[in-house]
């Protein structure tokens, strides 16, 4: 007959006893009780060799285990959860390409070249959920994405202003063609999205070359501004009357001071 259990001290964790039974004098081993509490009712723990799908089928079945959640039920549901993961790793991989170019971790061709890929990758992966996410800056709080460099660069549309030092005359020459070029499209009613937007984008690129124009240029934010309204837009949109009034009146407010700041310099 084997002593009372409570002539026993409290196990120490990660000891082993050596209970001997005090009528036979033979020692016989009673294990320890476990310090992380009685299995899993009377089932065995899965084995971590177990096929997945098993592994799952026996924690589910198993006293007390929380059942596991499904996201999707039908192929189109699962397309759109693929779809969403697709646009959550892009913004996180545009946000680590910002700071990666900020840290001077890249160079502005990979820089450059990456950036455009990503947005337009952006682009498609927005279309493709576009009945389900409406909004980046929602989707963004929604999954609490803190990537505000791939917020700015998503709605802009287009790299920062990135090439080696060139003779500030041609960009001055190219940048008043630019301006010209839009004006002149917008009073012929050429009005559609995808006509105007290459134009803006080329604008504010050249802009951004020239080295006396802050980035908080008055003209550089209304044309930023306008950048961002587009990309809201589809591609076969047109801008409506009062749209193509204002846009007027900011390119020609632009260009008149983009002419005073270079009779300042």
């Amino acid at each position: 007959m084997y002593t009372n259990p409570q002539d026993f001290s409290r196990p120490v964790i990660g000891a082993k006893p050596n209970l001997t039974n005090s009528n036979s004098g033979n020692n016989v081993t009673i294990p320890a009780p476990s310090p992380y509490g009685p299995p899993m009712g009377n089932r065995p723990a899965p084995s971590p060799t177990m096929p997945t799908e098993d592994r799952r089928q026996s924690l589910t079945t198993s006293g007390g285990a929380t059942p596991l959640v499904k996201l999707y039920n039908t192929p189109r549901e699962r397309e759109m959860y693929d779809n969403m993961a697709d646009l959550f790793s892009i913004v996180k991989t545009i946000e680590a390409l910002e700071k990666a170019y900020i840290r001077n971790a890249i160079n502005e061709d990979q820089y450059k070249t990456n950036c455009v890929k990503l947005i337009t990758q952006f682009k498609v992966a927005s279309n493709l959920t576009k009945d389900s996410i409406p909004d980046l800056k929602r989707f963004m709080q929604d999954y609490r994405l803190e990537c505000k460099a791939a917020e700015k660069r998503l709605q802009e549309g287009i790299p920062i202003a990135t090439g080696k030092p060139q003779d500030e005359t041609r960009t001055v020459a190219e940048t008043v063609q630019y301006f010209i070029t839009l004006m002149d499209s917008l009073r012929l009613n050429m009005t559609a999205v995808d006509h105007i937007h290459p134009g803006l984008t080329d604008l504010l690129e050249s802009l951004s070359k020239i080295s006396t124009l802050s980035p908080d240029w008055e003209g550089k934010v209304k044309i930023r501004n306008w950048l961002i309204t587009l990309n809201k837009m589809k591609a076969a949109d047109e801008l409506n009357e009062e749209q193509i009034r204002q846009m007027l009146f900011d390119l020609e407010s632009a260009y008149n001071a983009f002419h005073k700041s270079l009779a300042s310099r």
